[in-house]
């Protein structure tokens, strides 16, 4: 894993999310986009594509800052209950499904139906189950579990900001780019963490030179202070 793959990555995310989220608002919020184009408002719309692009990167940094928190949990999952952990990772799962489901619709007080709540965990554990496989083709079976547990406990922890307002408009814009996010970020993974041959040989060619050049210096400094000797004898 090297900064180059990191910061590519995290901008692919953050692009990601800006797209999804910024077209999402158009079947979300589609009253509003009608208000500044009929008539036709070029400042206004500006305004409003520029506010939901806006409000799909700060989603978008609310998944990139999930997903770096679930790197550090896997690991100190694996290290803590070892051979366990994949055990615990779904009794996670299962609350998390849990908790969508109740607590957010007691949480919201039933200004949200039940049912929106049921519709959007079935939609969050087919998309996960939809990804999942797609990692196990990258890698093997052992990442079903991880990569469900991500997407769904850390997605719900991270829906959990507009969860308790019950508002439909601000789950379903925050609930997309989060996916997608998501999605991209636990697939990339592999291919950001695969070691990179090319990328070692240029460090090492890198180091290499380095190396020589300080030889070379001290070859110098040596040959100096020998003239120097030399001199100071005649």
């Amino acid at each position: 894993m090297n900064s180059r793959k990191i910061v590519n990555m995290f901008m692919r995310t953050l692009l990601l999310g800006a797209i999804v989220g910024f077209f999402t608002s158009f079947f979300v919020n589609w009253q509003e986009y009608s208000n500044v184009l009929r008539p036709f408002d070029g400042f206004e719309l500006l305004g409003l594509v520029l506010f939901f692009i806006g409000l799909a990167l700060v989603f978008t940094v609310v998944s990139l800052t999930g997903f770096f928190a679930y790197l550090f949990i896997h690991r100190f999952g694996q290290g803590f209950f070892r051979s366990f952990w994949p055990t615990v990772q779904f009794l996670f799962i299962l609350f998390a499904i849990f908790d969508l489901i109740y607590f957010s619709y007691r949480a919201g007080k039933g200004e949200v139906s039940l049912l929106f709540y049921i519709v959007m965990t079935v939609v969050i554990i087919v998309y996960s189950i939809i990804i999942a496989r797609i990692k196990v083709k990258q890698t093997n079976r052992t990442a079903f579990i991880p990569t469900m547990f991500f997407m769904i406990v850390i997605t719900a922890l991270e829906l959990s900001l507009v969860l308790r307002a019950a508002d439909v408009q601000y789950i379903i814009l925050m609930l997309t780019p989060v996916l997608a996010a998501n999605g991209y970020q636990i697939i990339a993974l592999h291919e950001v963490a695969k070691r990179d041959e090319e990328h070692i040989k240029r460090i090492e060619a890198r180091r290499k030179e380095r190396l020589k050049r300080y030889e070379e210096k001290m070859k110098e400094s040596q040959a100096r202070e020998e003239a120097k000797r030399e001199k100071k004898k005649s």
